[in-house]
């Protein structure tokens, strides 16, 4: 029997952004620069653009993700802006559906809701948001309640307006099997965040086909996959770039979050042998290179996955270089 092939050309490309935050720089910065990069992905014809919640940490300026994606997706005409995603336990879900009916009241048709159930941050941190310890198990009925403020509530004694009512997309995110399941069994979109749990990719989107059940909202599975891309005009100057984002992951390993540092030539001189294991281990599906190896890589995902849509994140320390990253996978694609 043939197997049919995607090509890349085929399916959505889109962009993932944690308002990445370089030394020297601020949150202004960075919030202008991801604006900047959503102003290009429209213009190119990237599907949709996601700001991802996280907190207390010095390189990530997305933690009001709510407020970020009202700024990008006022800054944009066409492509659809959402979260990648919310961390659903430390929020009410009332003000969940309250914040993305807002939203969508304002730009009607572009707004996505993506769903996670960690924390996004350190233990520590997630206490300072009052997340209960078992957020995490409760995330089921968490997420009934927040779909349920969806649909039409008229004389129920809370309801959440705006946002009754409202068809706004609802995808699950995960690193793992667990919302891969839950996604498949209520018939939604599941988002698999490859770029920074690449070991679990295949038997999460297998598990998450095995138990897709057809709903109102699909009546096939969707899967959308995160990688990490880092595209330059050759090669080695892709792989020096990409020295930046592996000092992130470092900083992670020790403990010692910083800004998004500038580019070295030798990371040897950083790292220990255990701790360039761990990194390289996180970060074996990243994507790095020219041209020709960008899409043979891209290609080879996509043949691997059978991903319905790829979501790519690019941190690189310049923005400049970040655009030009896009720019490069825009060409490939297109």
């Amino acid at each position: 029997m043939t197997i049919y092939r995607k090509q890349l050309a085929e399916i959505p490309l889109s962009i993932l952004d944690l308002s990445p935050i370089s030394e020297g720089k601020t949150a202004a910065d960075a919030f202008h620069n991801s604006l900047d990069l959503a102003q290009h992905g429209d213009d190119w014809g990237f599907q949709r653009y996601w700001v991802a919640e996280h907190h207390n940490t010095p390189s990530v300026g997305s933690s009001a993700t709510s407020v970020l994606i009202g700024y990008i997706a006022g800054g944009t005409k066409r492509i659809r802006v959402g979260s990648g995603g919310i961390m659903l336990p430390n929020h009410a879900p009332l003000m969940i559906a309250e914040q993305f009916g807002t939203l969508e009241s304002l730009y009607p048709g572009r707004i996505d809701l993506g769903l996670g159930r960690a924390p996004g941050t350190d233990q520590i941190t997630a206490r300072a948001l009052r997340r209960d310890r078992n957020g995490g198990q409760s995330f089921p009925d968490l997420l009934a309640e927040l779909m349920a403020y969806f649909q039409p509530a008229e004389g129920d004694p809370v309801r959440a307006i705006p946002g009754e009512g409202m068809e706004i997309p609802i995808w699950l995110l995960g690193s793992s099997d667990f919302s891969a399941r839950l996604a498949g069994e209520l018939g939604l979109p599941f988002a698999f965040a490859g770029h920074f749990s690449p070991d679990f990719i295949l038997p999460a989107l297998e598990i998450y086909r095995h138990h897709f059940r057809p709903s109102t909202v699909l009546e096939q599975p969707y899967a959308m996959v995160g990688v990490n891309v880092i595209a330059a005009d050759h090669d080695d100057e892709a792989q020096y770039l990409a020295t930046s984002l592996y000092q992130s992951f470092l900083q992670l390993v020790r403990r010692t979050p910083k800004p998004i540092q500038p580019p070295v030539k030798n990371l040897d001189a950083l790292w220990d042998s255990f701790e360039r294991d761990a990194v390289e281990r996180s970060l074996s599906s990243t994507i790095i290179g020219g041209p020709e190896t960008v899409q043979q890589k891209l290609q080879a995902l996509l043949d691997a996955t059978q991903a319905d849509e790829i979501m790519i994140n690019t941190s690189t320390y310049e923005h400049t270089d970040r655009i030009h990253s896009y720019e490069i996978v825009k060409k490939i694609w297109r």
